[in-house]
């Protein structure tokens, strides 16, 4: 490997471990309590060093959080070729269960934790277009399933459809990630609720 390959696989490897390590803060004590030297010292370097990498707390937040819903996009968007608009909303609920029980701190900061919104200033720069694009695959499908006439005639906010779709699955995952009861309840495969309670709900929105 030539020394500019080196330094640019160490660069990084460097910065996902600042964001990892950053993550796993955010999602324990919660985005506002984490400081920048905690992410520092989390990974045995100086706080001028970090800010030599990420500016500022808010900087490092939305790159974190722009790979990570970048990823979910890649995920939910090998399900283009499905041809079939239900097929792929159902997929897509698979696809989103997997990610999150493949991915439980992601999710969590995703889905699960408070985050402020990004400044203005970072408006317009490409910011959150991965977060819009994992919603706006489900919406997509929403809208040519509707569109087609594949759900009941009376169905007509595409939004909402999407939201409920959307509002199923997370609860899936939300109460597999954290469990509440513990070892008082059974709990069943997460993936094979989502099917169900997926299954079931399209059931009732199809014509």
């Amino acid at each position: 490997m030539e020394p500019k390959d080196r330094r640019a696989k160490a660069k990084a490897d460097l910065r996902k471990k600042i964001l990892d390590t950053a993550r796993g803060l955010f999602v324990k004590r919660g985005y506002e309590a984490v400081t920048m030297r905690e992410i520092a010292q989390g990974i045995s370097y100086t706080t001028t060093a970090l800010y030599y990498q990420f500016p500022d707390k808010e900087s490092l937040l939305r790159e974190l959080c722009e790979r990570d819903f970048l990823a979910l996009s890649k995920q939910l968007n090998r399900l283009v070729r499905d041809g079939d608009p239900v097929e792929r909303i159902r997929k897509a609920g698979q696809a989103y269960v997997d990610f999150g029980l493949e991915h439980p701190e992601q999710y969590r900061l995703m889905f699960m934790s408070q985050r402020p919104e990004p400044p203005l200033a970072a408006a317009g720069n490409g910011n959150g277009d991965s977060e819009e694009a994992a919603y706006g695959f489900l919406l997509g499908a929403v809208q040519e399933a509707m569109a087609t006439g594949r759900f009941r005639p009376e169905l007509k906010d595409a939004q909402l459809l999407a939201q409920v779709l959307w509002a199923s699955v997370h609860g899936v995952v939300a109460l597999h990630l954290s469990k509440p009861g513990g070892n008082r309840v059974v709990w069943r495969s997460a993936r094979k609720a989502a099917q169900l309670v997926t299954g079931a709900l399209l059931q009732g929105l199809l014509r």
